[in-house]
C-alpha cells in the first residue's frame, strides 16, 4: 500500500482528495481529512489509482442535536372514552437526523413513557394509565445520534385539563324584584363532575344592542351555582343570555345556546333630547312643527311597550297634542305657544316631563360650508364653518336616507358652539346616498341649515343610460340619455363617456359632466355608419353600456333650409315683378286678355258701332225713338223652304243659341232653340229669302223671337212674345220658329190696322228696307 496512492472521493468521481498512507502492526491503512462539510448526507468512496479500483466506502450524515420541545400542553377528553392528549413544539430548526420523541409521565404510584411516531409530535394517553382527579408529571424527551433534550415539566389534575361539553339553559324566570333574571342550566354529559370547582362566564345584551356585557360567576356551593341570579338589568328589558363553563383552570368549554328574557316592568326614567324643526303654517299665526326625540343617556324606558305623548300642560291628559309609538311627531300650533311637554309611558308609568321650547323660525344662518366624508366602513365625519354670531348657541346635526322619506329614518345630534367637526356613526348602507344638514341653533329659534349628499362607499352604477338619437345631420348628431335613477347610482357621477367609431377610423371619446343630459359627436363623415356606447363612472368604479348604431344624412338640415329660403326668396322676387308688371301696364294686357265686347245688356241698335252698316238704326224721322234694347239682330236668307223635319229639330234642338249674335249672309242654316227659363233675354231674328244685296223682296221679313242666358238688364223682358202670325199674310206656321203655335192655324178675318208703335221689335225693319233701296 505503501508503493500506491490512495483517492478519497466524498462527492463524486470529479471530486477527489488524496489520502494519507500510515504503516502499523496490522498493515497499512489511509485517512483523509475534509476541511469543509457542507452536505447533510454524502457517500465517501477510497479509490487505489494503481489498480484503478475502489476499495471501500462508507455514508455520512451531518446535523444537529435536538432542540429542548416547547409548549408541552395536556387535554384530557371526557366526552366519550376517557383519554389525555398531550403536544408539544419540536423548535425552530430541523436537526437533518433522525430524533424520535418520547412522553414521560409520572404520579406517585408508577412511572409511563410512551413513544410518539416518527414525524408526530403529540401522544394520547389511555384512560388505563390516568388517574383523574391526582397530579401527575409529565415531560418530553427528545433523542438523535448527536444528543437528546428533554422539556419543563407540567404538573396537572387530568379533570382539570378537561375541554367540558356546552352547557345547556334549562330556563330563564323572572323574580319578583325589578330588575333580575333567574337563569337554570345543567352539564349535558359530565353531570358527574362537582359543580362548585366550575367557573362560569355569561354573556348577556339588550334586544336593541349589539354589544355583549361579561358576567364572571365563580360557584361556591351547589345550590347557588345551579340556579344563577342576574341583577342590576334595566327594568322591563328584554335580554339575551349565554354562557360557558370550565372546571377549575381548566380549558373553556363552547358557548351554550341563547336565549332571552324579560325583566319586570318600572315607570321609564330620566329625559328625552328632543329638537323641533319649525316653519310657518300660516303667517304669522301658526307654525307647522316637526317634533324629533330619542332617549338620553340617563333615559330608561323600563319597559317594552312605550309610547310618547306631547300635550300642550303639563297637567296630565290636557291639551294632548300627538300619542304615537314613534320617536316623531308634526302637528300645527299657535304661534303664541311657548313650550310643550313630552313624556314617556308604558304599562308601570310615566316618565318625567321634557320641556320643549318653541321658537319661530330664523332666516338667517351662519354656516358656511359643510362637508362629509367616510370616517371608516361604519361612520362619517362631518364638518363645518361658520360665522361669529352672539346669539349662537350650539348646532343640530341630522341626517336620513335619501330614498326613505318616512320620518322615523331621521336622526339627529347636538354639540356645542365649539364644535365644528362630528364623526356621525350608525347603521349606515353602502353605496347609498345619505342627506346630511347642519343647523345653527340661536337663543330664539333654529336657523337655516346647509345640506349636502354623502355616500359611506362608492362602486360603479347598477345600469347605464340608454343612448337616443336626437338629431342627426350629414356631419353631427345629437344624443340623449335619461338620468340614472338615485338608487342605482351607487355613488357620485363624475362624467359620462361618449366612444364612437367609424368604418375604418380609430375610436374617438366625448365627455360630458354629471349633470348633462345632452352632447353633439361633430367632424363625421356624410353617409356614413357610425358605432357608440356610453361609459358612466363613479369615485368607485366606471360600467359600460350596450352599442348602438347611427348614420349621418346625405345633408345637413342648414343646407335644405338655405336652399328652401333662396327658393322662398326667389319665388317672392317673381311674384312682386309680375305684380308690379300688373299694375304698370294693367290697360294693356286685359285688352289682350280680355278684349272689349260690347255688353248685350247695355246694347240697343243705334249704340252699336258704325262698322256694321247692316245692323244701323235709321228713323224716318230725326225723333229719337224709344230704345229697344237688343241683344241680337241678324238677317239669314232662306233659299228654300223649312220642312217638318228642320222644324222639328228647330223646336227639339237643347243647344245655346247665345252665338246667333253674328250675321250670317248669304249662307243658310238651321236656327236652335233653347228652353227659355225665368232669366233669359230675348233676341230677334229677321229672316230673308233673298240674298242681302238683292232688292227689296216682295214679301215681308219674317221676325223671329229666341231665349238667350246672357245677362242682360233686368229691365228686359224675361219672356218670350206670342208668334206673330199677323205681319205678313204669306207667312206660314213653319216659318214661325219663336212661340207657342207649331199647330197654329191662321184666321180668316183680317187683323185691324198694325202700327209699328205695337211692334217695336219689327221698327229696325224700317232701317234694313231703307237701306236695301238706297
Amino acid at each position: 500500500m505503501s508503493r500506491h496512492r490512495a483517492l478519497w472521493y466524498p462527492w463524486g468521481p470529479l471530486d477527489a482528495i488524496p489520502g494519507r498512507v500510515e504503516l502499523n502492526e496490522n498493515g497499512t491503512k489511509s485517512t483523509v481529512a475534509i476541511s469543509s462539510f457542507n452536505h447533510t448526507e454524502a457517500a465517501l468512496t477510497c479509490y487505489i489509482k494503481n489498480y484503478d479500483q475502489i476499495v471501500g466506502g462508507v455514508l455520512i450524515r451531518a446535523g444537529y442535536p435536538p432542540e429542548v420541545p416547547q409548549n408541552l400542553s395536556c387535554l384530557a377528553n371526557l366526552t366519550r372514552t376517557l383519554t389525555l392528549t398531550c403536544s408539544w413544539d419540536p423548535g425552530q430548526f430541523q436537526t437533518y437526523l433522525p430524533t424520535s420523541y418520547s412522553v414521560h409521565s409520572e404520579t406517585r404510584e408508577l412511572n409511563y413513557t410512551y413513544k410518539a411516531p416518527a414525524g408526530v409530535h403529540s401522544y394520547t394517553i389511555p384512560r388505563s394509565d390516568l388517574i383523574l382527579f391526582s397530579d401527575m408529571k409529565i415531560y418530553v424527551k427528545a433523542e438523535n445520534e448527536l444528543g437528546q433534550a428533554i422539556s419543563a415539566p407540567i404538573t396537572l389534575e387530568p379533570v382539570s385539563s378537561a375541554k367540558l361539553d356546552p352547557p345547556k339553559i334549562v330556563s330563564i324566570t323572572v323574580p319578583i324584584k325589578p330588575g333580575c333574571l333567574r337563569l337554570n342550566w345543567m352539564l349535558t354529559y359530565q353531570s358527574w363532575i362537582r359543580v362548585d370547582n366550575l367557573n362560569l362566564e355569561v354573556l348577556l345584551k339588550t334586544a336593541d344592542s349589539s354589544h355583549w356585557a361579561i358576567k364572571q360567576i365563580l360557584c361556591r356551593d351547589r345550590r347557588t351555582c345551579k340556579t344563577l341570579s342576574l341583577c342590576s338589568l334595566l327594568h322591563g328589558t328584554q335580554y339575551w343570555l349565554k354562557f360557558r363553563v370550565r372546571y377549575k383552570q381548566g380549558p373553556w368549554s363552547e358557548w351554550s345556546s341563547s336565549q332571552s328574557g324579560v325583566t319586570l316592568e318600572s315607570a321609564p326614567t330620566g329625559r328625552l333630547d328632543s329638537w323641533a324643526k319649525v316653519s310657518w303654517y300660516r303667517k304669522p299665526t301658526h307654525l307647522n312643527i316637526s317634533l324629533f326625540w330619542k332617549p338620553s343617556k340617563q333615559f330608561h324606558a323600563n319597559g317594552q311597550n312605550i309610547s310618547y305623548s306631547i300635550s300642550r300642560f303639563q297637567k296630565a291628559g290636557q291639551g294632548i297634542l300627538c300619542n304615537t309609538i314613534w320617536k316623531y311627531c308634526t302637528f300645527q300650533l299657535s304661534a303664541r305657544v311657548k313650550k310643550v311637554y313630552l313624556t314617556a309611558v308604558n304599562r308601570a308609568g310615566k316618565s318625567p316631563l321634557t320641556v320643549i321650547h318653541i321658537h319661530p323660525p330664523q332666516d338667517r344662518t351662519t354656516i358656511q360650508d359643510v362637508t362629509a366624508v367616510p370616517s371608516d366602513h361604519q361612520s362619517f365625519l362631518v364638518q363645518w364653518t361658520h360665522l361669529d354670531s352672539t346669539d349662537l348657541t350650539g348646532f343640530v346635526v341630522e341626517w336620513r336616507p335619501v330614498l326613505k322619506e318616512n320620518l322615523s329614518h331621521v336622526h339627529f345630534e347636538k354639540v356645542d358652539k365649539k364644535q365644528t367637526n362630528l364623526i356621525l356613526s350608525g347603521n349606515f348602507e353602502p353605496y347609498k346616498p345619505y342627506h346630511i344638514s347642519v343647523y345653527p341653533r340661536y337663543k330664539h329659534g333654529i336657523g337655516l341649515p346647509r345640506t349636502v349628499k354623502a355616500f359611506l362607499r362608492q362602486k360603479a352604477p347598477s345600469m347605464v343610460p340608454v343612448i337616443e338619437i336626437k338629431n342627426a345631420w350629414m356631419s353631427s348628431v345629437d344624443l340623449t340619455w335619461e338620468i340614472i335613477p338615485l338608487d342605482q347610482q351607487n355613488g357620485f357621477i363624475q362624467h359620462y363617456k361618449i366612444f364612437y367609431w367609424g368604418e375604418k377610423e380609430d375610436v374617438k371619446v366625448e365627455t360630458a359632466d354629471s349633470k348633462t343630459r345632452e352632447i353633439s359627436l361633430k367632424n363625421l363623415k356624410p353617409r356614413s355608419l357610425y358605432k357608440a356606447f356610453m361609459m358612466v363612472s363613479t369615485f368607485g368604479g366606471s360600467l359600460n353600456g350596450s352599442t348602438i348604431h347611427f348614420k349621418t344624412e346625405a345633408f345637413d338640415m342648414m343646407d335644405i333650409v338655405m336652399i328652401i329660403t333662396g327658393s322662398g326668396v326667389g319665388v317672392s322676387l317673381v311674384i312682386i315683378m309680375a305684380f308690379l308688371t300688373l299694375s304698370f301696364k294693367r290697360k294693356k294686357i286685359e285688352g289682350r286678355l280680355w278684349p272689349n265686347v260690347p255688353d248685350p245688356a247695355n246694347s240697343s241698335i243705334k249704340r252699336w258701332p258704325s262698322e256694321s252698316p247692316q245692323y244701323a238704326h235709321f228713323s224716318s224721322n230725326n225723333d229719337e225713338p224709344n230704345p229697344i234694347h237688343l241683344s241680337h239682330l241678324s238677317f239669314l236668307d232662306l233659299t228654300t223652304k223649312l220642312c217638318k223635319e228642320e222644324d222639328d229639330l228647330w223646336f227639339n234642338s237643347a243647344e245655346d243659341t247665345s252665338d246667333l249674335g253674328e250675321s250670317i249672309c248669304g249662307s243658310p242654316f238651321i236656327l236652335e232653340y233653347t228652353a227659355s227659363n225665368s232669366s233669359s233675354v230675348p233676341y230677334a231674328t229677321v229672316i230673308s229669302s233673298a240674298p242681302c244685296n238683292s232688292p227689296t223682296p216682295e214679301e215681308p221679313p219674317v221676325y223671329l223671337r229666341s231665349e238667350s242666358t246672357q245677362p242682360l238688364l233686368e229691365t228686359e223682358e224675361s219672356f218670350s212674345p206670342l208668334c206673330y202670325q199677323n205681319v205678313a199674310s204669306g207667312v206660314k206656321p213653319e216659318q214661325c220658329f219663336f212661340g207657342q203655335g207649331q199647330d197654329y192655324i191662321p184666321e180668316s178675318e183680317e187683323d185691324p190696322a198694325i202700327t209699328w208703335d205695337d211692334f217695336p221689335f219689327l221698327r229696325a225693319l224700317s232701317a234694313y228696307d231703307d237701306t236695301e233701296s238706297d
